[in-house]
């Protein structure tokens, strides 16, 4: 255990004795220097009750952004709701649009009815307006809290409205120039804006914005585009240019980490639904229906065995290099869709193309080095002949093959016509794998070896 984890630790422990006695003061003396992650850490630890009555103590700042720390799911929401109206609309009031939106968007209506109700009609109206859009959507990640200025001011003005806006706007990294009605025309660096000569127009200082969002773009696109272009931020524009919100990139990187998580999961036949707190009954109702679609297909790969039990009664070493062509092809294949989804993660649809024809050739090379050891292998075992060794090269050689093949191209397929492939891929896959390698071994054998 490391140091801060300890003391972590004492903190967690002293902090439930003083709510326990009664002594709010000191416990919120106790955290007010805990950085917001580490606070909603100690809010997580205590129980439900505790988390409501420290929750309500706690200076307004400092609980809205321990708040927003927390996982994001139904704990939290439940401690929202469980606030009264005029408490919750007090921390909503407290924190950037589009924290807010997230934190409201996770209630029921009816309790976000009940804080809007206690928000001003500007501060309420902007919510939502945030609102309407899917939570996993750009839209869904902007702010409409940003600095902008009209093209047609001289340099000194749209400095003195960035002093003005700026004390109102968090981390602010660009100023974006608008025409009369708003539409994005480009942005301009502060840095060009403090050295420009007072007078000059601010258009001559427009500069074409890197990349935009539309509002109903996937949250994925914007992490891809700000990874790509090293963008502080991004503008997002409605269909017809007018300059909506930014997303920055401190909001990507939690969209980033969810994202690859809910990969990796679905990756491993969990659903993504599956929350990593789970009780073990939940885990099991989450993650049965897949392991139920895996035995099918793993019986349907083994069904090829009863079909070539004649040839297994005849050479009974193959019962021994089966597994072993099968599980070999297993891993091969998922290298393959892991290499194929991160590409795709990484640069969108259309970005495994080509995969297909270099994992086909990656097959080729690696099925021949592993089809000469297991054929090596082949020859070592008892009753091991020549001919035993060229079955097992050649189903080895084949089957690495088609693991290179399905596993770029499954997943390419299946994100071509609009299946997550990290869902269904490896199921297709490593079937795939099992049964050509059963097939191609029980069937050469049965041909170079028997003469059937």
């Amino acid at each position: 255990m490391t140091a801060q984890n300890k003391e972590s630790e004492a903190t967690q422990h002293r902090v439930e004795v003083l709510i326990a006695s009664g002594d709010l003061v000191e416990a919120c003396a106790l955290v007010e220097d805990l950085h917001a992650s580490d606070l909603a850490d100690v809010l997580e630890r205590l129980d439900e009750s505790a988390q409501l009555t420290f929750l309500a103590a706690l200076p307004v700042g400092l609980a809205s952004e321990a708040l927003t720390e927390m996982d994001v799911g139904d704990e939290r929401a439940n401690l929202l709701s469980r606030l009264n109206p005029e408490r919750g609309a007090q921390l909503i009031a407290e924190l950037a649009d589009d924290d807010a939106a997230d934190l409201i968007g996770e209630l029921n209506k009816q309790s976000q009815r009940a804080i809007l109700e206690k928000l001003t009609d500007e501060a309420a109206g902007e919510l939502i307006d945030l609102l309407q859009y899917n939570e996993e959507s750009a839209g869904g990640l902007m702010t409409t809290d940003l600095v902008s200025v009209v093209s047609t001011v001289t340099a000194s003005e749209a400095l003195n409205l960035v002093r003005v806006k700026g004390r109102e706007v968090e981390d602010f990294y660009t100023v974006f120039v608008v025409d009369r009605i708003g539409r994005l025309m480009g942005t301009v660096r502060l840095d060009d804006l403090v050295i420009a000569n007072p007078e000059e127009q601010i258009e001559g200082l427009v500069e074409e914005p890197v990349a935009i969002i539309h509002p109903e773009e996937d949250q994925e696109l914007v992490g891809r585009l700000i990874g790509r272009y090293n963008l502080a931020s991004i503008p997002v524009v409605s269909v017809t240019g007018i300059l909506l919100g930014r997303i920055t990139f401190d909001d990507v990187i939690d969209v980033i980490e969810a994202e690859q998580t809910e990969d990796i999961l679905r990756l491993a036949g969990v659903t993504d639904d599956e929350d990593l707190r789970h009780t073990w009954a939940e885990s099991v109702r989450a993650r049965l229906p897949w392991l139920v679609l895996n035995l099918v297909t793993a019986s349907l790969a083994a069904s090829v065995i009863l079909v070539y039990e004649d040839v297994v009664d005849q050479v009974i070493t193959l019962a021994f290099l089966a597994p072993i062509i099968a599980a070999m092809g297993g891993s091969s294949g998922t290298q393959s869709l892991a290499i194929t989804i991160r590409r795709l993660t990484v640069e969108g649809p259309g970005g495994a193309r080509g995969l297909v024809v270099k994992e086909l050739l990656i097959g080729l090379v690696i099925g021949g080095v592993l089809g000469l050891g297991i054929a090596g292998i082949a020859l070592l075992v008892p009753d091991g002949n020549p001919r035993l060794g060229l079955v097992v090269m050649l189903a080895m050689w084949g089957n690495q093959v088609v693991a290179g093949f399905a596993g770029a191209f499954v997943p390419a397929t299946l994100d071509r016509i609009g299946v997550d492939p990290s869902v269904a891929s490896s199921v297709f896959v490593h079937t795939l794998t099992d049964l050509c390698g059963f097939f191609l071994l029980l069937g050469l054998a049965s041909k170079l070896l028997l003469g059937g």
